[in-house]
């Protein structure tokens, strides 16, 4: 059984845009059922979300059965939580609050198996390598792993031609809500001064020859983000689609009228 591809690492180094959808609800069933949308990739998050490791594990397992490809969030970059989520067979990974590029350039190590990286071997343990059936894992895995880190502050927007010159950081990931949050703008990602910065940003990260990202429940503001340049987008999450929906149900039968739900400052 040969090694698997990431078919999402394929297609942004393609330059073919990946659509994209947050998974929050923390529940294998819930993202199997949106696995099944349509969408390029679905991000598993486990930042803001309650999940723990094996969490994450069921629904990596449950999206990747449904058509999507599965992208964690983990809480925070650390080599541990790492080495474990790749073992249990993640290949792309978002990591938060990318501040400098020493931090971007242990990521890149904790994600390589040595001698370029600390990545422990012990795949044959868990799903990465179909549990020992895949022979040619360890030859393969560092090419096929995908690093995506965000940039969610003005620290990691000054380092962010050092970061992303890094050999193996594949996409970088602005945050416009913690970076509104970070320039005094809480709660207002779409503050002309946040777009500038985002303007910038992209400018800069293409020049690096890297993937853009960025996510928005605006569907006005997703259009300007794809309309600069931005290659792989989240355009919304479970958790209000779902929030929307029930509501919207609620008062259509009932024949109330409400505000339009706008959820622009994730």
């Amino acid at each position: 059984m040969p090694a698997p591809k990431n078919t999402f690492k394929a297609a942004i180094r393609e330059n073919r845009f990946q659509l994209g959808l947050w998974v929050a609800l923390a529940s294998p069933y819930a993202a199997e059922v949106v696995a099944g949308s349509g969408y390029d990739w679905l991000l598993i998050d486990g930042e803001h979300a309650p999940n723990d490791l094996p969490m994450l594990a069921a629904q990596y397992r449950a999206v990747a059965g449904g058509g999507s490809h599965p992208i964690v969030r983990l809480p925070v970059g650390d080599a541990v939580m790492i080495k474990q989520i790749l073992d249990a067979g993640v290949q792309t990974l978002l990591i938060p609050m990318v501040d400098n590029v020493e931090q971007a350039r242990q990521l890149v190590r904790a994600v390589r198996y040595p001698p370029h990286g600390v990545r422990g071997v012990g795949a044959a343990l868990g799903r990465a390598t179909n549990f020992s059936r895949i022979g040619d894992y360890l030859e393969n895995a560092n090419d096929e792993i995908c690093l995506l880190l965000q940039i969610e502050s003005r620290a990691g927007l000054d380092a962010i031609d050092a970061i992303a010159a890094l050999d193996g950081v594949d996409g970088l990931f602005v945050g416009p809500a913690d970076l509104a949050a970070d320039m005094g703008h809480l709660g207002n990602p779409g503050h002309p001064e946040v777009r500038t910065a985002i303007i910038e940003a992209f400018a800069r990260i293409e020049r690096a020859g890297k993937a853009r990202g960025i996510m928005t429940l605006d569907p006005a503001q997703a259009r300007d983000y794809r309309d600069l340049g931005a290659d792989f987008m989240a355009i919304g999450t479970d958790v209000t689609l779902l929030v929307s929906a029930t509501e919207r149900l609620r008062r259509e039968f009932l024949g109330e009228s409400g505000p339009t739900r706008i959820e622009s400052g994730y």
